[in-house]
């Protein structure tokens, strides 16, 4: 599978396949749960999964592949990578809170 950029670049499409797999799993794990415990229907909480599985595919694309520019590719310093790695640690810990409160009220 070649995917390019808006130019017409090829790029990497593993950090796209990555992020856009683990969105849709976690839309499908944890949101039709989500959506019941609050009163709605099966149909409507499956939808509701695939819109935002979707929303995230799309991002993630975006993101990844067709605003990708290689070519302004240079090494971050390894204190910016930590700082990065703690804050989105800490955002995807939070997430997964806010996702099980439901199941413990």
């Amino acid at each position: 599978m070649k995917l390019t950029n808006s130019q017409g670049t090829s790029v990497d499409p593993v950090p796209f396949l990555v992020v856009a797999t683990t969105g849709v799993l976690v839309s499908y794990v944890f949101l039709p749960p989500y959506l019941l415990s609050f009163g709605a229907s099966l149909p409507l909480a499956v939808a509701g999964s695939t819109g935002i599985a979707a929303l995230v595919c799309i991002w993630s694309f975006y993101r990844y592949c067709w605003s990708m520019r290689p070519e302004l590719r240079r090494e971050v310093p390894s204190q910016q990578r930590f700082q990065r790695l703690v804050y989105g640690m800490a955002i995807f810990a939070g997430l997964l809170v806010l996702l099980s409160l439901p199941f413990f009220l």
